[in-house]
């Protein structure tokens, strides 16, 4: 572990004076649909108050403070970081031994730009390159108390526009939670995504408010706000995101999944995919429902990706094909939308450029019972006349694919023109013409 220098950093104050006063435990008001399995709602912790010190100047690593105060207040306790004091985080955290525990964030948390050291010691998941900072899991873990989560990304960006390879940490990183909430939260430049959610299960984020861009011209790249991968029965609900990449994306064994209440700006929508990226899995998404959204200055409204059964490079760090598997019963209804290149967009050919190799060697995912329902507002001008492009990459693949009450106009007037390749035009509200102009 890296050396930093240490001070005692937690103070037990059961049944004493404080002069710092915890949030009240938010309350979750699941709207306009219940999720499948009933929210996490414990009863309030009876246990000890940890409030945690910190050395305050911005530069000297408080992980040990951090440490120090959820060990103490593991089980039945309460974490206050109290609103007004910055936290510097320099060392990197395996938290999956949460339990029973309240974590209330009303200060600022911020992760050094030591990238030799992120680079050596941050948590990698082996999915897309994917680290993190700090790993966090257990059971019944309530992270709320509106402070900032801050992941000093534009140096990142900028590392990251020099070499391709280097591994970016995601802000949270999630392995193996159950039966938790995250609430009341602002996210802001993270290096790589926002939210990892991985091997978790009964977990809520609400009222979380992500953002921040790179400050030059070096793009904060795969900013997705959320990536939920082997997960179930995850709720996100009543939040703002605005970024440039997926406002959420759900990888590959996503099940039982409910978005809702949702606005996003700058991104690429609400994804699923990419998937079949890896020859040797065999990929799950089903039970998913996206409702409520709006989407503004975007690349996407709602969007599946899948990989083609041949070897693409979407770029030299991303690359795959020949995974197989499936997609089920999927419902994006309810969307909002405003300068979006592509109200609706389905391919099986991502990271393949070459429309005619994709359809010679056809994705082995196969997509059924996916249905667009209530899709309103505006198109950009990048592929005027089309609102929308469905494209499977062999006619087999896909069955009872619908889009129904589509009202979305383009610049120039034209209503629920698409491209469509390998689906059924009758079941779609959308005029289909083989015009291809592209992929967002």
């Amino acid at each position: 572990m890296k050396p930093i220098n240490l001070i005692l950093s937690s103070f037990s104050l059961a049944g004493a004076a404080i002069s710092y006063e915890p949030s009240p435990r938010p309350v979750l008001l699941p709207s306009p649909y219940q999720p499948r399995v009933p929210f996490p709602y414990p009863l309030q912790r009876s246990g000890k108050l940890c409030i945690v010190n910190t050395h305050g100047d911005g530069v000297t690593d408080d992980s040990f403070s951090v440490l120090f105060a959820l060990w103490d207040c593991n089980d039945g306790g309460h974490v206050l970081f109290p609103r007004g004091e910055t936290y510097t985080i320099g060392t990197a955290m395996d938290l999956t031994f949460l339990r029973r525990i309240d974590i209330d964030i009303q200060g600022h948390i911020q992760f050094t730009n030591d990238i030799e050291y992120w680079q050596a010691n941050s948590f990698r998941f082996g999915f897309q390159n994917v680290t993190s900072f700090f790993k966090l899991g257990g059971e019944d873990v309530w992270i709320y108390g509106g402070g900032t989560l801050y992941g000093n990304g534009q140096v990142w960006y900028d590392t990251y526009a020099k070499d391709i390879y280097t591994l970016r940490p995601v802000l949270i990183g999630i392995d193996g939670l159950r039966d938790s909430v995250f609430s009341d939260l602002n996210l802001r430049h993270s290096p790589q995504y926002f939210h990892f959610v991985a091997n978790a299960s009964n977990v809520v984020f609400n009222n979380i408010n992500i953002g921040g861009g790179s400050l030059n011209e070096n793009k904060a790249a795969n900013s997705d706000g959320w990536d939920t991968y082997r997960s179930e029965d995850i709720t996100i609900m009543k939040s703002v995101v605005d970024n440039g990449d997926d406002c959420v994306s759900l990888k590959p064994n996503s099940t039982n999944i409910l978005l809702q209440s949702l606005t996003c700006t700058g991104s690429h929508g609400i994804s699923i995919g990419s998937l079949g990226q890896y020859p040797s899995q065999h990929d799950i998404i089903s039970s998913i429902h996206a409702s409520n959204i709006t989407m503004i200055n975007s690349s996407n409204g709602a969007r599946i990706k899948v990989w083609p059964d041949i070897p693409s490079p979407m770029s030299p760090d991303l690359q795959g094909g020949g995974g197989s598997g499936y997609v089920r019963n999927v419902t994006f209804e309810d969307f909002t939308l405003e300068n979006v290149d592509y109200a609706i967009e389905i391919t099986q050919c991502y990271g393949q450029k070459n429309l005619t190799l994709c359809r010679e060697f056809p994705s082995r995912l196969r997509m059924e019972d996916i249905f667009f329902r209530g899709f309103k507002g505006t198109t950009s001008k990048k592929f005027e006349p089309l609102v929308a492009a469905l494209a499977c990459s062999s006619p087999t693949l896909c069955s009872n694919i619908q889009a129904r009450d589509i009202d979305v106009v383009s610049p120039g007037g034209r209503r629920r023109q698409a491209y469509c390749l390998n689906v059924i035009e009758e079941d779609l509200d959308l005029e289909c013409t083989s015009d291809f102009r592209g992929w967002s």
